[in-house]
């Protein structure tokens, strides 16, 4: 019998990861995630996988079962189940972070959500699902052995082979290797790191590095990595009362991170280490240690207003220590830059993956991907996670572990990969796409309507044109006002007063601020959509332009 399998997102790109694996009447999704977008969608937040297809079926599933708690993995969750009663099935730490976002989202609190474990195994419709331990940058990650009509196959989710893994949740590779003895038909591997040689450190082969840096730090110690990484967070954490310093968590992501995983035990938080923000400037410099969202560059990330002396009670100075504990994400790297600048600037010590040894992928490298190739021998190869390079190179090294070219599939988002018990094949294309949501009105907007959501948005757009004095950054005479598909705004009073709320911000920005216009033009978007809705209901774009005369 007939299995499909058929990715609606994470293939030839990275994020938005969402497969379909479907036999007759059932079909299992694994993994609903999202991307973040760049500066080419403005007003949208996030971007999700077209999940009409799964819409289109919804009597068909039988269960969503989650790889891991990464926004790239599980971020569109919400969005697919405002429509699908499947039940959802994952490790507790993954399932902790959905419970948030359900609630977050208005998600009926019943919904069915089952905690797994490593080595379970669920019957659901005609599969058979094993759920397997691997190692990653975040705990509590599995990967999946799914018994189908046409054979077995498995998904590896995100992993890497570490030796010294955090919460000793080491990859399976007993249990791997007995499901290669068993005969796996197709094997769908992660492809993230397939252009990177030989193995990916462990998570604690930056401990000493740490250690080395933090010894030396005099004053404060800033420090900012992935808010889902919880085992680097333990490492800062433990580290910190190592060296008897006071910890602060900034960051609203961080900290609900924090406390879902000490929760649950995967975090340690001695009596008496955390300290509240407001109290941080009670504790000299030499004792302080804060932990900050941002590793990205966000523009109202902690650390980015920090690098701006625009955070309340804490502030980067001279002879401070900064630390970024994370891989830049492709199209971060100028804001990353930004605010390595400007820490600098302030005298800050910065230490990036750049210059130092401070950061260690979660994603197994060419080594390990050959190590589980020949594990499991499959009779098909599907690389998946990544852009078509990285498929390609993951292709390039099953042909090296000695899978024949012919049973090397390299698929890309939309094909459905048809599966027999001894053939594989390429079988056409469903529709596929990108939706793109406005978080703050919840809304969606289709990717073939992006280009008029550029100019209009779906309730027009509204333009803040602002002379700045280039010499002394203030501001030259009134901010000009310009609108289209919002509103008849000829004689409204309210106009003025959003010229009085640009000039504020304009007035109350630092010095900082002002050399990297990024984040104020941020601070006008988000206090003119404010002042808009509350005076009008809608929610037009804000495209604030700032003029150096």
């Amino acid at each position: 019998m007939e299995t499909k399998i058929i990715p609606l997102g994470g293939l030839g790109e990275f994020g938005m990861n969402c497969t379909v694996v479907e036999s007759g009447d059932d079909i299992i999704v694994i993994d609903a995630g999202l991307m973040f977008p760049d500066e080419s969608a403005p007003g949208v937040d996030v971007v999700i996988p077209d999940l009409t297809y799964l819409f289109e079926r919804r009597e068909k599933i039988r269960a969503i079962l989650l790889t891991h708690g990464h926004e790239d993995h599980i971020g569109a969750l919400p969005y697919l189940l405002r429509d699908i009663d499947a039940p959802v099935y994952g490790a507790p730490l993954t399932l902790a972070f959905i419970k948030s976002k359900l609630k977050e989202h208005g998600i009926d609190e019943n919904h069915p959500i089952e905690s797994v474990t490593a080595r379970q195994r669920k019957a659901i419709g005609c599969f058979d699902v094993e759920f397997l331990q691997v190692s990653h940058s975040i705990a509590d990650a599995l990967g999946l052995a799914i018994e189908t009509p046409a054979g077995i196959i498995v998904h590896t989710g995100d992993f890497k082979i570490d030796s010294t893994p955090f919460l000793d949740q080491a990859t399976d590779l007993q249990r791997f290797g007995w499901y290669g003895e068993k005969g796996v038909l197709a094997l769908l591997s992660d492809s993230t790191n397939s252009e990177i040689s030989g193995y990916t450190p462990s998570e604690n082969s930056i401990t000493s590095r740490f250690i080395e840096i933090f010894s030396k730090a005099q004053k404060k110690i800033f420090v900012t990595c992935f808010a889902t990484s919880i085992s680097r967070i333990q490492q800062f954490l433990a580290l910190a009362a190592r060296i008897d310093r006071r910890v602060v968590i900034l960051g609203r992501s961080m900290n609900e991170n924090v406390e879902i995983a000490h929760k649950l035990g995967y975090i340690d938080l001695p009596e008496g280490l955390l300290l509240k923000r407001e109290d941080a400037r009670t504790v000299p410099p030499d004792k302080l240690f804060v932990i900050a969202t941002g590793s990205q560059g966000e523009p109202l990330s902690a650390i980015n207003r920090i690098s701006m002396h625009d955070y309340p009670h804490m502030a980067v100075e001279e002879g401070d220590t900064v630390l970024i504990s994370a891989r830049i994400i492709p199209g971060n790297a100028k804001s990353v830059s930004r605010i390595i600048n400007r820490m600098v600037r302030s005298g800050a010590h910065v230490f990036h993956q750049g210059i130092a040894d401070v950061h260690v992928s979660g994603h197994g490298s060419q080594e390990e991907l050959k190590l589980f190739l020949r594990l499991l021998h499959p009779r098909f190869f599907i690389p998946v996670h990544g852009e078509f390079r990285q498929l390609y190179a993951h292709a390039d090294l099953a042909r090296q572990a000695g899978i024949p070219d012919s049973n090397i599939l390299i698929a890309e988002t939309g094909d459905i990969i048809s599966l027999m018990p001894d053939s594989a094949k390429l079988a056409g294309r469903v529709d596929v796409g990108r939706v793109f949501i406005d978080v703050g009105g919840i809304e969606e907007v289709e990717e073939a309507v992006l280009h008029d959501r550029k100019h209009l948005s779906a309730d027009g757009f509204f333009v803040i044109v602002i002379a700045i004095n280039k010499s002394d950054g203030s501001l030259e005479g009134e901010p000009e006002v310009i609108t289209r598909g919002f509103l008849d705004i000829e004689g409204s009073d309210f106009i003025k007063e959003a010229q009085e709320i640009c000039a504020g911000v304009i007035s109350q920005s630092t010095v900082e601020e002002k050399q990297d216009w990024a984040a104020v033009k941020e601070k006008i978007r988000r206090e003119v959509r404010r002042f808009l809705y509350k005076r009008t209901m809608k929610r037009p774009i804000i495209i604030p332009v700032i003029m150096e005369v």
